[in-house]
This record gives C-alpha cells, structure tokens and sequence, in this order.
C-alpha cells in the first residue's frame, strides 16, 4: 500500500474544496494501475464527498447542511463558534472515508463528480486528508 498526507487550506467558511487533482497526481506520483483509493479525514468536524462542484452545487448542499444541522443554540456540545455542536454530528451525514475504484491508473468517477472535502467548521482553517492506494 502506498501513502500520502495531504494538508488542506480551508479558510474560515464553510465549504467545499475539490481534491480530484490532488488524487489524480497521487495516482500518478504511485504508477497506480487498478486497485483502490481510499481518502480519510482525521477530523470530527470533516468529511469526504463524491459530489458534482459548481454550477450552484456547492451552495445547494451547503444550504442543505444547514438546514438539517442549523448552527443555533440547540447542541449540548458548545466549545468553538456558536452553533458549533452542528459540526460534531456531520459524521452521521457525511462519512470521514471514502473509496474510489482505480481502473488503468484513472479514477472511475462519472462525468460531472468530484472528489471533495466537506468542512462545515470555520474554526479550523487547516485539514489533513490520508490518501491510500491498494492495489497493482
């Protein structure tokens, strides 16, 4: 299996920022053929997406985050920014991990899909990510 860390400049809003190339050069950087890639963030306030970025995307899922874990003072969980226990159940949505098959070195997403990592948490403005690759 081979390796990398990668550490993500989030900034201070809630978002998502595309780390498709980042795998793609990984990919690369390991001569990868076919086999699995597998990308973990070690936060609980983080996840991983397959998503489709822009064309409004961004803002929908955003805007639907938020709808279903409002940043309000209903969470027990009250240390950071106010309505910051929100961000502590996002695992329950948006998993830490995900994995893409690799088919001939390529990432097997369709058309329109990204790999992207969801950070609704502004206090935190730099992330790692775990990029494993499996196989030949």
């Amino acid at each position: 299996m081979r390796t990398r860390e990668l550490t993500v400049e989030t900034g201070d809003a809630p978002g998502l920022t595309d780390l498709t190339g980042a795998c793609i050069a990984f990919l690369a950087e390991v001569s990868a053929e076919d086999g699995l890639l597998t990308l973990f963030v070690p936060h609980a306030t983080a996840g991983v997406v397959v998503v489709e970025l822009g064309a409004g995307s961004d803002e929908d899922l955003l805007a639907a985050l938020e709808r279903l874990l409002p940043h309000d003072d209903r969470w027990r969980h009250r240390h950071g920014s106010p309505g910051h226990g929100a961000d502590h159940v996002l695992p329950l949505l948006v998993s830490p991990s995900l994995t893409v098959p690799i088919v001939g070195g390529r990432l097997t997403l369709g058309t329109w899909q990204s790999i992207a990592m969801l950070d609704p948490n502004g206090d935190n403005r730099r992330r790692t990510v775990r990029l494993a690759f499996l196989g030949s």
